[in-house]
């Protein structure tokens, strides 16, 4: 065409009523949030998967954060190990 669309305009959801009811009475609690887990494209439409994702709690995150670093000191291990031979 010889229109050029603005890349930056906000584009609609494709939803039914009761779908979007639910997602944003759900992302309204506390704690919750909607996440796009992917995005696509299908011929000339863009395609978006959505889920609904509740966060960490605090002793997640410790326990996270504990792994990778455990993780982290395995990774350097090895690496130390290989060069000294």
């Amino acid at each position: 065409t010889h229109v050029i669309a603005d890349p930056t305009r906000t584009r609609k959801l494709l939803l039914n009523k009761r779908e979007l009811e639910k997602l944003t009475s759900s992302v309204q609690q506390k704690g919750y949030a909607c996440v796009a887990l992917s995005v696509y494209w299908k011929e000339h439409l863009i395609k978006c998967e959505i889920a609904l994702g509740k966060g960490k709690k605090e002793y997640d995150k410790r326990h996270t954060e504990r792994e990778r670093d455990s993780d982290r000191e395995l990774q350097r291990a090895v690496r130390s190990k290989g060069k000294d031979d």
